[in-house]
């Protein structure tokens, strides 16, 4: 595809969510340059918007459905305020269509996209620390559950309501259907839970790195209580994925980690597959 007609389709999307805003948030939108940000994978449309004399923006625009994905992102990233370094919510608001979500932006750039320009130890040993300060966040009085037993009664429901993605599984799980990994995901469930406040996404994409310096994290729609594997086998995955597998093996090192629980690694990677 052109330059101009990749440009054409860009400004047709835009065109189409602009008709869609409503009128709470088209103060916030209106005369700014919008850029779509295609990296990574959630269902939400996201548009970085900027405008002269005024810092950037991050819109959010997600299908309505069952989970509330952009309601649940606004909920925790304004009870993380002061806790971590995140975005601020601007403005949240919702139709029978769509959600939408505006957000303030990090400095910085994604590690996703650094550690293409230099995959090295550097961008692992930030991607753990960003995990170690998520962890210690204190869980007491959080709102948030994510332990092992509400998130195998989700993957139920997303198993019978046909809400699960087959095409995407992971390639070890490729040409099996949701209804058989599920049986795995039940059978195969760790006896315990080292539960610490997580991320729920904490892959590349989502950490923001600003020089030599963890600037923040985003995508907290997942967030809450559950056992820390859930991250360590998720950003282990990304790494694998963005740098092969010498560099996710550093990360356990990084991280603290003598003996990782492969067990649990393998598992979570499993729990993320209804998702």
């Amino acid at each position: 595809m052109s330059q101009s007609r990749d440009s054409d389709r860009i400004d047709n999307m835009v065109a189409r969510v602009l008709a869609t805003v409503p009128h709470s948030l088209q103060p916030y939108v209106n005369e700014c340059r919008w850029t779509r940000i295609t990296i990574g994978k959630s269902p939400a449309a996201t548009f970085r918007l900027d405008q002269a004399g005024h810092a950037a923006l991050y819109l959010k625009v997600s299908p309505m459905s069952h989970r509330r994905e952009l309601l649940r992102e606004s909920e925790r990233v304004t009870w993380l305020q002061g806790k971590l370094p995140v975005p601020e919510v601007i403005h949240y608001d919702a139709d029978d269509r769509n959600e939408f979500l505006l957000l303030t932006a990090l400095p910085g750039r994604d590690a996703a996209s650094l550690i293409e320009d230099r995959p090295n130890e550097t961008i692992v040993r930030l991607l753990a620390t960003g995990l170690r300060r998520i962890h210690t966040v204190s869980i007491e009085n959080c709102p948030f559950d994510m332990t092992l037993e509400g998130l195998i009664e989700e993957a139920r429901f997303n198993v019978a309501n046909n809400l699960v993605n087959e095409a995407d599984f992971d390639e070890i799980r490729l040409g099996r259907s949701a209804a058989e990994i599920f049986e795995e995901l039940q059978s195969k469930r760790p006896a315990d839970e080292d539960l610490v406040f997580t991320h729920g996404d904490y892959c590349l994409p989502n950490v923001i790195i600003d020089g030599e310096n963890v600037a923040g994290f985003v995508d907290w729609g997942s967030a809450g209580v559950a056992d820390r594997y859930r991250d360590i086998a998720l950003v282990v995955r990304s790494l694998a994925r963005n740098t092969g597998e010498d560099l996710a093996r550093s990360f356990y090192t990084a991280y603290g980690l003598s003996r990782p629980d492969t067990e649990k690694v393998t598992y979570y990677q499993l729990l993320d597959e209804f998702w």
